[in-house]
């Protein structure tokens, strides 16, 4: 089942619900949900259950809502959580089903990312080398940030900085030097997309902080 079609307001709504489920072992009461969320009337609940029982995932017998079946198995490209580990001192160990670590977990903007081949080295400061595939989100680069960008017919994957009326897009690359960019009135500099992560053969690399950490 994909998850693309659910807005954002849905799916804080569904992971509430699999939460408080797997917490409290029960369905939350009206009243809880409408706490949670702010919502002025039971109605809004209702809209909301109504809405995910429509894009399957809930189901619906005389007794009320559930989760649908196959929330619950993992899914292909899922993998399980199987419980809860000490990092300090030794404690019992704790089996439990905690859900599943998905694409959607590592990047919570999932449906908003596409992926682009990268070919060069001037990133390689950032672990991206030549053959990866950077992943970007549809979203504006700010000022020091990774991504893509657009100008006269050219593209290029690097730091981005506004000066001014110019922008220089700084290579992670002794061997690269920077590329200035002073458009004129006519002419443009487009956003491809924010640079989140990456893949390549050893495994799918999540931005976090000014490096890219190692998802998988």
């Amino acid at each position: 089942m994909s998850r693309r079609d659910l807005t954002e307001k849905q799916r804080d709504f569904i992971r509430y619900l699999r939460s408080y489920l797997r917490e409290h072992g029960v369905w939350p009461t009206y009243r809880e949900i409408s706490d949670h969320f702010g919502f002025r009337s039971p109605n809004s609940v209702t809209q909301n259950l109504q809405a995910l029982h429509k894009k399957g995932y809930l189901k619906r017998d005389e007794y009320g809502y559930e989760l649908a079946e196959d929330e619950y198995p993992r899914a292909a490209n899922a993998i399980p959580i199987r419980g809860v580990i000490a990092a300090g001192a030794l404690q019992e160990a704790v089996e439990a089903d905690l859900g599943n670590i998905t694409l959607e977990t590592l990047f919570p903007n999932l449906e908003r990312i596409f992926a682009i081949r990268v070919s060069g080295r001037s990133m390689i400061g950032e672990g991206i080398g030549d053959g990866d595939y950077v992943l970007l989100v549809d979203d504006d680069i700010p000022n020091g940030g990774i991504g893509a960008v657009l100008y006269d017919g050219e593209t290029s994957l690097k730091r981005i900085y506004h000066e001014g009326n110019s922008i220089r897009l700084e290579a992670d690359n002794d061997e690269y030097e920077d590329i200035h960019i002073a458009p004129d009135v006519f002419e443009e500099v487009t956003v491809l997309g924010r640079y989140v992560g990456h893949v390549n053969r050893d495994g799918i690399f999540a931005r976090a902080g000014r490096r890219a950490t190692r998802a998988a």
